[in-house]
Parts: structure tokens; C-alpha cells; sequence
């Protein structure tokens, strides 16, 4: 199966975090995405790496996603090496997607930055024809996609562009309230995290509402490019 778009993320709930809207949104075009999670987040404060792959696939069949893999790396301890980088580069050739989304490139959990230089890295190694790789004892292609995006994650930082995702804004809150041992829920008896308050849940739809205002629809997804942006002619401006 090849993709147009493989999004993806150290933690499951970090693509429906940082793009989730903009996913929707693409795949309402006809365009075919995936998510591959790095980890299965069995750090996190509050619930379990089973609980999380149960919420990650209903997130995913609320999004409409074509496929969602999980490399089980170690969640925090990951290190972006070539043990590492290889294991992406195999789902990057597997799939062949002509972009992909990736973590934020600075971020308050350590996991975010290194998630995103590690899957840049292995998207460049991808197309490298001297690095063989096999899949199901089958020797694999090289693939490099066109572009790699990085979204935003807790920082606020400075997108490159933004996109109108006015009309997907409650499919990415339905996918991330899908994660319930997660977010905000005043009846749980879990301890408390940075991302399980009612702030933090209201301030994913706010924040996509700045960003809109600032580009002048309702809601907006930023994100930060590893180089310019190449566009046909000025017209192709939103």
C-alpha cells in the first residue's frame, strides 16, 4: 500500500494532537494516510501501553486513517541511532509516503524533538541505495519522500505555514477524547499530568482558533519546515 501521507509520532496521541484536523481534512481530498507511533507511551502518568493501543485504534477509526503501526520502541529511552533509524526507514520504504508528519523539533517532553530528528534522519537515509533493507524476507525499495513537516506540540513556537482545517476541528477533538485515560475527566481517579487538566483539553480547539484568526478563517494547524516551501505562483497563496 503506498501513502500519500504518513504521520507520525513518539507517543500514541501525538499525531492527533499536532495534526489531527489537518489529517481529517486531507483525507476528506481522497488522499490515503497512515500513522506510525514510535512507542506504545507505556511511561505516561496515567493509564497502561494496552489501554493506550485500544484508544490509539479507535482514534485512528474515528480519523479514517488507512493504516496505524507501532514500533514499540522504548518509551522515553529511545536514542536515534542506527538500530533505530533502520526500523523507520523499513515502514518509510514499506509504505512509500510522498510526505510526512512528524514531532515537533522542540518540545517540552524529550521524547518530541528526538522523535522528530530521528524519523528526518531516516527519511533521508531511506532513499540511500547502499542501505538494504528486507521486509518479510524481501529486499525493499528506496523511497525518499518529497517533504517532512513537523507539527507543534506543547511550545508555541513559530509556524512556516498554516492550515485551514475550519471544517475538521471536532473529528480531531472526537479522535483525542478517544484517548479518555488521557485528557481531562473529572471523574477519574488517576493521578494528575500536564495534559490530563480541563486547560489543556480547551486549549487544543483555542489554539487552533488563534491561528485561524491569524490567517482569517476559524480554526488553523501550524506547523515548521526543514526548507522552503516551493510554491507554482503567488495565486497558490491561500
Amino acid at each position: 500500500m503506498k501513502l500519500d501521507i504518513l504521520a507520525i509520532g513518539a507517543h500514541p496521541d501525538d499525531v492527533e494532537l499536532g495534526c489531527g484536523a489537518t489529517i481529517a481534512k486531507e483525507i476528506s481530498l481522497g488522499k490515503k494516510v497512515g500513522i506510525l507511533d514510535l512507542t506504545r507511551g507505556e511511561l505516561g502518568t496515567r493509564g497502561s501501553a494496552e489501554i493506550r493501543k485500544v484508544e490509539a485504534n479507535n482514534a485512528a477509526r474515528i480519523l479514517g486513517v488507512a493504516i496505524r503501526e507501532n514500533l514499540s520502541f522504548a518509551d522515553g529511552f529511545f536514542v536515534n541511532d542506527r538500530k533505530h533509524q533502520i526500523e523507520v526507514v523499513k515502514i518509510i520504504r514499506k509504505y512509500k509516503p510522498t510526505i510526512v508528519l512528524c514531532n515537533a523539533v522542540d518540545d517540552r517532553h524529550i521524547d518530541h524533538p528526538k522523535g522528530s530528528k530521528l524519523v528526518s534522519d531516516a527519511c533521508f537515509l531511506s532513499g540511500l541505495v547502499k542501505i538494504v533493507t528486507e521486509l518479510n524476507g524481501e529486499k525493499q525499495e528506496t523511497w525518499r519522500p518529497k517533504q517532512v513537516y513537523h507539527y507543534i506540540q506543547w511550545k508555541n513556537l513559530e509556524p512556516d505555514f498554516v492550515v485551514d482545517v475550519t471544517d475538521f476541528v471536532e473529528i480531531k477533538m472526537n479522535a483525542v477524547k478517544a484517548y479518555s485515560s488521557q485528557f481531562y475527566d473529572p471523574n477519574s481517579k488517576e493521578p494528575t499530568s500536564p495534559i490530563s487538566s480541563k486547560n489543556f483539553l480547551d486549549s487544543i480547539k483555542y489554539r487552533a482558533q488563534d491561528l485561524g484568526r491569524l490567517i482569517g478563517v476559524e480554526y488553523a494547524e501550524g506547523f515548521t519546515t526543514e526548507r522552503y516551501v516551493a510554491i507554482k505562483s503567488l495565486d497558490n497563496l491561500f
